[in-house]
């Protein structure tokens, strides 16, 4: 199934969509199935490629045990076979010292290429005209601040002076969602981040966390089991994990974040180390991992941002919304979203239709009203990760208080603790290391 062309698509659309991942795709659809004309666009050449994603997801019903106020959309309770690339059932966590916990969790490591093009030719098939390789480079608001326009380049930036202008279009629309990663140009637009002059409640400004993995073969682990390793050494402020792709294979990565890349050294006194010389660190060296990896090759890697702070104080305007990583919808403990992407995306383009509906009917709209249902939905969820981040903040720095935390704890509070749910005794215990 071929996407639509440039010369294909209209001059005006009701919803513009920014970012074919997940949470653009469902906007894209939903809007569409619910009557509103709508224009999907991503930069990439080919939709979900390449991809900056671990891929893991956990199925339905744990999700649903975890946040039971979440409406996930059928989209994640029925994944495509041809989409997953492994079906896993533990989850094993792994101390600084190398003591081990596993847990029951089941899920799937998806194929992100295929299921982020699948999510994509769906909004096709619902009626969405769908652009990829194409950018948008400017975004237009009217004299009272709503959206307007786009100025959409399409194939990059071209080298050519004297044929540039012909692959540039400007297309209108009346309401914009921006699905379109942590440095999202529409919320930025819109002012819908965390601005600059924000700051935690320690006072410290708001920080993203960094991604980088590799895609290896000739992995010898245990195909059903998600593998995440802990220690200073290795990934400060963080983990690195393995997890299956089935054959061998494996996505082999890490998340830590900037400020804790430091390291002393005999030839200086804080030496930044990037997230690539960590990973090939643990790779070679970790007493665990090393085995495991030890006859790997690997065959492709990227790196991306991880928003970790949470969803920023707004996520709509009059005419305008953001979806997503675009919206920090992702567990800042784990680095998880993709449900979250999935079920935003869903309620923003059925909001956005229904303001459309509206608007055609003669009525005034907003799709303001897309901010309480989302945080309605899964919101206090999303805070309680952030909220046990910043605890695990204050010990995941030191590798004695790590393997103090690991022998105190046991399997299932690791697991709850991950996904945010930090009951009071835990708090309790926690507290008492930090002392």
């Amino acid at each position: 199934m071929n996407f639509t062309n440039l010369s294909s698509i209209e001059n005006e659309y009701d919803i513009i969509v920014v970012g074919a991942g997940p949470a653009g795709s469902m906007a894209a659809k939903y809007a569409a199935i619910d009557g509103a004309r709508v224009l999907l666009v991503d930069k990439k050449k080919v939709i979900g490629k390449p991809m900056q994603c671990a891929g893991f997801i956990p199925e339905a019903f744990e999700i649903e045990k975890l946040i039971p106020d979440l409406v996930l959309p059928e989209e994640m309770k029925n994944i495509p076979q041809h989409c997953i690339r492994a079906k896993t059932k533990t989850q094993r966590l792994t101390s600084p010292d190398l003591n081990s916990k596993d847990f029951l969790v089941s899920g799937f490591v998806l194929d992100r290429e295929r299921f982020d093009c699948q999510l994509a030719k769906q909004a096709l098939m619902a009626g969405a005209d769908v652009l990829q390789d194409a950018r948008v480079t400017q975004i237009q608001k009217t004299k009272d601040g709503e959206f307007e326009s786009v100025l959409i380049q399409f194939g990059g930036e071209s080298d050519d002076k004297s044929g540039g202008e012909s692959r540039k279009r400007e297309i209108f629309g009346k309401i914009i969602i921006g699905a379109d990663g942590p440095s999202s140009f529409v919320g930025k637009t819109f002012r819908l981040v965390h601005s600059e002059s924000e700051k935690t409640n320690s006072g410290a400004p708001y920080e993203r966390g960094i991604g980088f993995e590799y895609k290896m073969e000739n992995v010898d682990t245990d195909m059903e089991t998600l593998d995440m390793y802990f220690g200073n050494r290795y990934v400060p402020g963080g983990y690195v994990w393995i997890f299956p792709e089935g054959n061998g294979k494996a996505n082999v990565g890490l998340g830590l974040r900037r400020s804790l890349c430091s390291e002393k050294t005999p030839a200086t006194m804080s030496e930044k180390l990037s997230a690539k010389a960590f990973l090939d660190r643990f790779i070679l060296e970790h007493p665990i991992a090393s085995q495991k990896l030890k006859s790997a090759t690997i065959t492709a890697q990227t790196g991306g941002i991880i928003p970790v702070a949470g969803a920023p104080p707004k996520t709509a305007a009059k005419t305008a919304l953001v979806a997503g990583d675009a919206a920090g919808h992702v567990m800042a403990t784990n680095g998880g979203g993709i449900p979250f992407a999935l079920a935003a995306g869903k309620i923003a383009g059925q909001v956005a239709a229904k303001q459309i509906q509206k608007q055609n009917s003669g009525n005034g709209f907003s799709v303001l009203e897309y901010d309480s249902i989302w945080r309605e939905q899964f919101g206090d969820a999303l805070l309680a990760t952030v909220q046990a981040r910043k605890l695990m903040d204050k010990f995941i720095v030191s590798d004695k208080l790590m393997n103090a935390a690991f022998k105190l704890l046991p399997a299932d509070r690791l697991k709850a603790m991950q996904c945010g749910d930090l009951p009071k005794p835990v708090k309790t215990g926690l507290n008492l290391l930090l002392r």
